[in-house]
């Protein structure tokens, strides 16, 4: 775990570890490490909070003129694509979920099938994994900043 993540509240310190956990199992494509992992992050409060964050930093990061609908499609069939390789129940709708919540424009009340959190929590691990491909940087630093941005906010609200 990550010297940074030490300063956190022990719920905090679980999301950043669960996170790393699966985010690195998802690298490496080993399904029981994953589902431990993803597991521990479905049942962690405020874990989506903190994941997307994370995958709204790293649209940022990838897209740095701003992402239009090419690029959400690019990236959404390289992370389904990439995932259904060796996790079959991958489904499409929740990462686009996932990369609309992250970017600010999803709204539940007009899905007819929202995803539950813990769909949310299964998935958004391997968007993580797969945006990472992108900048080649690990997730650690992802989740520093995420937590600060988070803490930032509602220190402000």
């Amino acid at each position: 775990m990550s010297v940074t993540w030490r300063h956190l509240p022990a719920p905090a310190r679980e999301i950043a570890d669960a996170a790393s956990d699966a985010v690195e199992a998802a690298k490496t494509q080993d399904p029981e490490g994953y589902e431990a992992a993803a597991g521990r992050l479905a049942t962690a409060e405020r874990s989506g909070l903190v994941l997307g964050a994370v995958v709204r930093l790293l649209l940022e990061e990838s897209h740095p003129d701003g992402l239009d609908s090419h690029d959400v499609r690019q990236v959404l069939q390289r992370c389904v694509r990439a995932a259904a390789a060796w996790r079959p129940d991958v489904d499409p709708h929740v990462v686009l979920v996932l990369l609309a919540g992250a970017l600010g424009v999803y709204d539940s009340g007009e899905d007819d099938s929202p995803p539950d959190p813990a769909a949310l929590a299964r998935h958004a691990p391997l968007l993580v994994a797969d945006l990472l491909t992108v900048t080649g940087r690990p997730v650690d630093g992802y989740l520093s900043a995420a937590f600060a941005e988070i803490e930032r906010t509602e220190r402000h609200d």
